[in-house]
């Protein structure tokens, strides 16, 4: 694709949870837990007005859905201000820090004041109905191989409550995870190539891996904008894989196009969206259809002008129709019918005949049925024809969640501004010039910086180095070589590869902490043991959990003394005169191979390959 031509516009948010002590606006601890709740609280939640008397549309969305919902709480990890049954206690301070290292890493101006604001969020993540946040940084950027691309704003909020199990009934959700210091990192829209915006996320995350973040699956989200010239702007939320992210870029552009398309198409046809919704049940009395059968009542929408259009596919394997049956989802029908897909699901041809006759659709008409309780079908095609009037628009700006093979699916409208209000139960933080200087003299190195560093101090290959970056094996490294004189090779070999590969044969390395790695090499320096019985070493002491000298005991792995090997050596050669005074010093490469079977790696291969030379020419 030619994305210039296409005016292709992409802006990236990055979610990052910190590892502090305590959450943000309370002291209890930022760890989760998965232990039985201590007690559980059941809400509903309403959208409320802003200052300026309006209901945010993202908001109202959720609200419509009437879902109640449960929450896990503890003794522990939450108390009243999770509950929303106690203001919030002062800012954590060890949070702010941390967010003006990251704002002073990407060359951001750091407010004067921090302003606690309430953002409303009512799909039940949060307990009173909004998330506290607050602006911390501006005006920032990063440098990238396709140009510069600026960071409009870094903001730490609270994160959200974990979301557990979802029923037509209701959400529940665990607590633990709500009020976790979390930074929000947000970039303009001068991103403008797919590879580009891969390349962003990676710097961000290099970033914030510099400080204290926390590690592991869910701790950082990414969201995704994406726009085209004659689109508009989608928020995709939850792009977990950098990887995929280009494919999701084009993926979301192909849809664009489609839906522009579709548009023009609609256009032309005078396409128009009925009003009324229709009682359909009396077409389908004798239907093989189960589903259509056994439900209370079947309600249909005619279509004028989208004949062909609804089954058209504007993602691969998702079509116009699956949009439709996204936004009828989200009032608790499972999906639609459409007559773009029809005959099938049990509806015979003659059924779509007599459906088309009586909702008069024509050949260029589709119509769309389903099948459920009176009212909730007559939800969801309220929804369905909302969506339908909106193709006319071609694109509309929305929230889309992001899926594992690259396409989207419709979560809520975008939200507005109206969704922003001041929390009035905290107090304005200063952020004195004074404190912004200090943290900037005491910035953490980056990555890339750590990465060069120690490439060129411990003489390791850029492999290796890239490597234990990117395993987060770093400080590790350094912690041992601080603490040992070994070969700096082989300790990041453990780190970077060693450990990996244990992993995947399926050895449990639970027990193997930093302490349990520097013991066992010190074994190495003290030339106690061999580097080739690092992991076997390594395997005993995870699976009977002992120190590894006791492991390298068990194993019979301890090293030979000199004189030891020199009788072992001795004993092979005086069995192999013949050879040596056939070959020569010829012999010494299938002697090596033959003494170093004999030791079992219990000895150096230097060693032995001085002690075997020598040996062999006494005897010539």
């Amino acid at each position: 694709m030619d994305w210039e031509k296409l005016g292709l516009k992409m802006g990236l948010e990055i979610h990052q949870q910190l590892d502090t002590k305590s959450k943000l606006f309370c002291p209890c601890s930022s760890n989760l837990t998965d232990k039985k709740a201590d007690y559980k609280i059941l809400r509903n939640l309403r959208p409320t007005q802003s200052e300026l008397g309006k209901i945010d549309r993202a908001a109202f969305q959720e609200a419509r859905r009437k879902l109640r919902f449960l929450y896990e709480a503890y003794s522990q990890e939450t108390c009243l201000v999770e509950a929303d049954e106690e203001p919030p206690h002062p800012l954590n301070l060890e949070a702010v820090e941390l967010a003006i290292v990251v704002a002073s890493l990407l060359n951001m101006k750091v407010v004067d004041e921090f302003h606690t604001m309430r953002k409303q969020v009512i799909d039940g993540s949060n307990t009173g109905g909004f998330q506290r946040t607050g602006l911390v940084a501006t005006h920032g950027f990063l440098e990238t191989s396709q140009g510069k691309v600026a960071i409009e704003n870094l903001c730490l909020e609270e994160d959200a409550a974990r979301r557990i199990e979802t029923t037509n009934k209701g959400v529940k959700f665990r607590l633990d995870r709500l009020g976790i210091p979390l930074l929000e990192i947000t970039t303009d829209p001068s991103i403008h190539h797919p590879e580009q915006v891969k390349e962003v996320a990676y710097q961000l995350g290099q970033v914030l891996r510099s400080t204290k973040v926390k590690r592991g699956l869910g701790t950082i989200r990414q969201d995704l904008n994406i726009s085209i010239r004659d689109g508009a702007r989608v928020e995709v939320k939850g792009v977990q894989d950098l990887d995929l992210m280009p494919t999701m870029v084009q993926r979301e552009v192909e849809r664009q196009i489609k839906l522009i398309e579709i548009r023009d198409t609609l256009i032309k046809r005078k396409a128009s969206v009925e009003d009324e919704i229709l009682d359909v049940k009396s077409v389908f009395e004798d239907t093989d259809s189960k589903i259509i059968a056994t439900a209370p009542a079947v309600k249909g929408l005619k279509l004028t002008g989208f004949a062909g259009l609804v089954g058209m596919e504007i993602q691969p394997g998702r079509r116009l129709g699956t949009e439709f049956s996204s936004y009828a989802k989200k009032l608790g029908v499972s999906g639609i019918f459409h007559t773009d897909e029809l005959p099938a699901y049990g509806i015979s041809s003659q059924e779509v005949d007599r459906l088309k006759e009586f909702a008069g659709a024509g050949a260029e008409d589709a119509v769309i049925i389903v099948a459920h309780q009176e009212e909730i079908a007559l939800g969801a095609l309220e929804e369905v024809k909302r969506r339908a009037i909106m193709c006319f628009e071609g694109v509309v700006e929305e929230t889309r969640k992001a899926l594992p093979e690259g396409n989207t699916e419709y979560m809520r409208p975008l939200p507005t501004s109206s969704r922003m209000y001041l929390e009035t139960d905290i107090p304005t933080f200063t952020i004195t010039r004074q404190k912004v200087q200090k943290i900037k003299n005491n910035l953490p190195e980056l990555p890339q910086e750590k990465k060069e560093r120690i490439e060129s101090k411990y003489n390791l290959s850029e492999d290796l180095s890239s490597q234990l970056l990117k395993r987060d094996k770093v400080d590790d490294f350094e912690k041992i070589m601080n603490n040992l004189k070994v070969d700096p090779t082989v300790v990041a070999s453990l780190l970077a590869y060693s450990l990996r590969e244990l992993k995947r044969e399926g050895h449990s390395l639970d027990r193997l902490d930093l302490e349990t790695l520097i013991n066992t090499l010190k074994l190495l320096e003290e030339d106690k043991i061999s580097k080739d019985a690092i992991n076997s070493i390594l395997i005993h002491v995870s699976q009977e959990n002992t120190s590894p000298l006791e492991a390298a005991e068990a194993l019979d792995l301890l090293m030979l003394k000199e004189s030891d090997v020199e009788d072992i050596i001795q004993k092979i050669i005086s069995q192999k005169e013949d050879m040596i005074k056939q070959r020569g010093m010829g012999s010494m490469g299938p002697l090596m191979g033959i003494v170093m079977k004999e030791l079992k790696g219990k000895a150096d291969g230097k060693l032995v390959n001085k002690v075997l030379k020598e040996t062999i020419q006494q005897f010539l």
